[in-house]
């Protein structure tokens, strides 16, 4: 005949060890310390040595975001003005006649700025230029020259884009020539 037998742990509640020793052994990670290399601090049995070595150990790595484009620091026109010379000599900026033409993006620059004052005629490429930095440009006698900026106000103003301009064309000048090899057929 079966009888009823208490559980062996039955006799362990409320003891707050259940058997274990401390209270807080047998609970996650047990005596152990931790997993990894959790208990690698000040106390005995270090591995101190071990994790210096391992460069990756401290800080985080692994991880850009790809979605963030990079900012270009901006450069004021004198800057441009004090190394004119020398960008020159290292083939950075070209002079054609008494022009100096210069990209900005190259240079690793994004925005002109205007402080400082040219003395020179500037024919200057950027991504994006103040309003009084391409006054004080144009004054001097150079240009500002912004890709994406003259398609920008033609959009705005109302004009085709030049690539559908030039589907356009191209359509009307194949349905010419078919008109021609119709006249052809018929004589």
């Amino acid at each position: 005949m079966t009888t009823n037998r208490r559980k062996k742990n039955s006799r362990m509640r409320g003891s707050g060890s259940q058997g274990w020793g401390s209270k807080k052994s047998h609970r996650g990670s047990g005596r152990k310390g931790g997993a990894g290399y959790s208990g690698t601090g000040k106390r005995a049995d270090q591995m101190k040595p071990s994790i210096w070595k391992d460069l990756d150990f401290f800080g985080k790595h692994g991880f850009f975001p790809h979605g963030s484009p990079k900012t270009l620091p901006p450069v004021n026109i004198k800057y441009i003005e004090e190394r004119l010379e020398q960008l020159v000599a290292d083939k950075k900026a070209e002079k054609i006649g008494d022009k100096y033409n210069i990209n900005l993006t190259k240079l690793g620059f994004g925005k002109l700025l205007s402080q400082g004052n040219p003395t020179h005629k500037l024919v200057i490429t950027c991504t994006q230029a103040s309003g009084d930095a391409s006054e004080k440009i144009k004054r001097a006698g150079g240009e500002i020259l912004m890709p994406g900026a003259s398609l920008a106000k033609m959009l705005k103003a109302g004009q085709q884009h030049p690539q559908q301009k030039k589907e356009k064309k191209e359509e009307g000048a194949e349905q010419e020539e078919p008109e021609k090899e119709s006249e052809d057929s018929e004589e």
